[in-house]
């Protein structure tokens, strides 16, 4: 299943995906982003995890245009716990090098202590990193009870 989030302009700034093969959630963000946009977007992506059961993100930020400083204290301090409680166990980044967004991944990167988070710059490097988690979670589940 596949949602839109779209602006005020109508313009979509986010795709989010449940991707049931790899099982894992996988956004993508477009665009300039807002504080409000980034919001709503990190709360509706989280829903997704919760409802699927999976604990594994592919966010891919190559498409952004901008950084999104204004809102690293909330995804830091406020949405990551949220995040974490409703199963993001591994999280994926995807930027673009040396762009203002991939400027604030590392930040979020070198912040965040909720889950594990990997910043890269080529997707299937992101996709080969998350599958170890993903594909092995009902393994990795049974195992641990």
């Amino acid at each position: 299943m596949r949602e839109e989030l779209k602006n005020a302009f109508g313009r979509v700034f986010l795709e989010v995906e449940v991707d049931t093969k790899n099982r894992w959630v996988h956004t993508n963000w477009i665009g300039y982003l807002t504080k409000d946009n980034i919001m709503t977007g990190a709360l509706a992506y989280t829903k997704a995890v919760k409802k699927s059961g999976f604990c594994c993100v592919l966010n891919d930020t190559s498409q952004v245009l901008g950084g999104w400083d204004h809102s690293l204290d909330w995804v830091v301090n406020q949405w990551s716990p949220q995040a974490a409680n409703a199963g993001i166990a591994h999280f994926a980044i995807i930027t673009k090098p040396e762009s203002f967004a991939d400027s604030t991944a590392t930040s979020f990167y070198e912040s965040l202590k909720a889950f594990e988070v990997m910043v890269f710059d080529d997707i299937a490097d992101a996709k080969d990193w998350l599958r170890q988690y993903s594909l092995n979670q009902n393994r990795i589940s049974k195992i641990s009870r």
